[in-house]
């Protein structure tokens, strides 16, 4: 199954492996809310807004945005595929110093929060069954 990133059907996916995979990935320790608008997006109306909320001690990723986040990610459809889909750090590296991440709001939580993401085998589990439903053309 190859879905195009962002789409329904991807969401749709995204969230039932994520589900699948909840009882296994460890707690998060740091509590961050973080809005993302996603621009360039080439379906619906070409702008997504998510957010990330980890105050539960779990990922809690879904569509719209919270209120009173700790900051606000603007970035583009690319560039998000590389965070989320792709995981390539030197990518999203390159892009935050190109200017195509922006954040409003407290960047020093937005860090902390990629440091304490689990990267054991149940988190590379997810990602690669994420990527693997994900259309990368």
């Amino acid at each position: 199954m190859s879905l195009a990133f962002l789409s329904d059907q991807w969401i749709a996916a995204a969230r039932e492996i994520r589900e699948r995979h909840a009882h296994r990935v460890p707690e998060i320790t740091i509590a961050v809310r973080v809005n993302q608008v996603i621009t360039d997006v080439p379906f619906g109306d070409g702008t997504l807004y998510a957010h990330m909320d980890t105050s539960s001690g779990q990922l809690d990723l879904e569509l719209g945005h919270l209120d009173n986040p700790d900051a606000t990610v603007t970035l583009d459809y690319p560039t998000a595929r590389a965070l989320i889909v792709e995981r390539d750090p030197a990518k999203v590296m390159q892009a935050f110093m190109g200017g195509q991440i922006s954040v409003d709001g407290d960047l020093m939580k937005v860090m902390a929060l990629q440091a304490s993401m689990p990267m054991d085998d149940s988190g590379a589990d997810v990602a690669e069954e994420i990527l693997g439903i994900t259309d990368l053309s």
